[in-house]
């Protein structure tokens, strides 16, 4: 037994106890304060499946004329974009009745959601300087059409045209911008502060109409030209209608899922400790770690957490386990054939490593097309499934290996003690 190889197991468990700790109490550090992911006001925000919020029914303000059903589409793009650039990713926003949109806003009092949304967008085009060019309000039509380029085929483009004084002082800036190097000649777009779109200026467009071009789906076409149409919006949004709405699910729902998933990890870390004894007790240090990490990443981002939420971390719990087992498994095929412990644990980690890498990548592909296509809840089941999935990566690959590593300077030379295998007669 080295007590090299007790000292730093020993530090790990204290380190995996603190997150623990952190996690479920919160921790204070002179000024440094780091809350508890439970705690309702800093901690992991929770969905309006959850906690409830704010339903708010906006309609176009007196100065406003004819409003199309374009105009009101463009307007809840611009709405669903300033509520996503708010961490808000699972509000929902949605046409209401005849010429109004409805919005509903997680755990947020109807005071602070009307300053939210109630401001007219405000759209401007940008050189690379950041000097304004134009604005919103020259814009006279934006839409996404499917159509030939300069190279011959077609594509997805944004179609843009100006009314005269946007021609003139788009054609003029476009003159200048043009003869600037790569990285410089371009124009920004930017809505309410945040930029949507930068694209490359490659010559002078003295006619007010012009395109954007590039890796456009349909739908990212449609997305771009709405919010700059509705950032040129000619009328103000007024509040028609407002109520607290409560949660749908309630907190019942969430100590429920709570209790579940409590209940699953235990009876998970009892099955791997039976079937792979100290390397199922390894494992299951290992997922305590994984939970309290990924709990603290949660709540250190604000993730609006929703129902699907809680179900895509339960699903990772799963995948970290599944890499120990095929880990696991590993080790046991090379203990049978005769190995000892340091060299079948390492063959193990080895030959494992490249399906744990492969199954892991193809679940954070996946996560990546659900957020970047998916709207409200399924973003925030994307979240916790990428955070989960690329956190179990680590506790199973460099933790749970760098435990078992420690574990062997126990003087615990028994092969059976860490998996149960079949000898191999010779």
């Amino acid at each position: 037994m080295t007590s090299k190889s007790i000292g730093k197991f020993a530090i790990v468990i204290v380190i995996i106890a603190l997150l623990a700790y952190v996690a479920t109490c919160g921790l204070q550090i002179g000024s440094i304060k780091i809350h508890n992911v439970l705690d309702k006001e800093h901690g992991i925000k929770r969905g309006i499946d959850l906690a409830g919020g704010s339903e708010l029914v906006f309609e176009p303000g007196d100065d406003a004329k004819k409003v199309t059903d374009a105009d009101l589409d463009a307007a809840s793009e611009v709405l669903r974009t300033r509520l996503s650039a708010q961490g808000y990713t699972e509000a929902i926003v949605a046409r209401h009745g005849e010429g109004r949109i409805k919005v509903e806003i997680p755990g947020e009092d109807i005071q602070n959601a009307e300053a939210l949304l109630g401001q007219t967008a405000k759209l401007t085009f940008v050189d690379h300087e950041n000097k304004v060019i134009l604005d919103g309000e020259n814009v006279k039509e934006a839409k996404a059409e499917f159509a030939p380029v300069a190279s011959g085929k077609s594509e997805y483009i944004v179609s843009l045209k100006f009314d005269k004084k946007g021609a003139e002082k788009f054609a003029e800036a476009t003159e200048r911008i043009s003869k600037l190097g790569e990285g410089q000649n371009i124009i920004s777009i930017v809505l309410d502060n945040a930029i949507v779109s930068s694209p490359r200026v490659e010559n002078a467009i003295p006619d007010g109409e012009c395109y954007i071009h590039g890796d456009f789906t349909s739908e990212s076409a449609k997305t771009l030209a709405s919010q700059i149409q509705g950032g040129k919006l000619p009328f103000s949004l007024k509040l028609a209608e407002s109520r607290t709405i409560g949660a749908t699910l309630g907190e019942k729902a969430l100590d429920n899922s709570l209790t579940a998933a409590l209940i699953g990890m235990i009876l998970v870390m009892i099955f791997m400790i039976i079937l792979y004894r100290m390397c199922g007790f390894i494992s299951a240090i290992s997922l305590v770690g994984y939970i309290s990490i990924v709990s603290i990443i949660l709540g250190a981002l604000r993730i609006n957490l929703t129902l699907p939420g809680i179900a895509g971390v339960i699903l990772t719990i799963g995948t970290a386990v599944d890499a120990n087992v095929i880990i696991f498994e590993r080790i046991k095929e090379e203990l049978s054939n005769g190995k000892t412990i340091r060299a079948a644990v390492d063959a193990g980690f080895h030959r494992a490593f490249s399906a744990i890498l492969d199954s892991n990548i193809t679940t954070v592909i996946a996560a990546g097309v659900l957020y970047f296509f998916g709207t409200g809840t399924i973003q925030s089941f994307a979240i916790t499934l990428f955070v989960g999935t690329v956190v179990s990566m680590f506790t199973a690959i460099t933790l749970t290996r760098f435990l078992l590593r420690q574990l062997m300077g126990f003087n615990l030379k028994n092969p059976k003690l860490y998996c149960a295998y079949k000898e191999v007669s010779k």
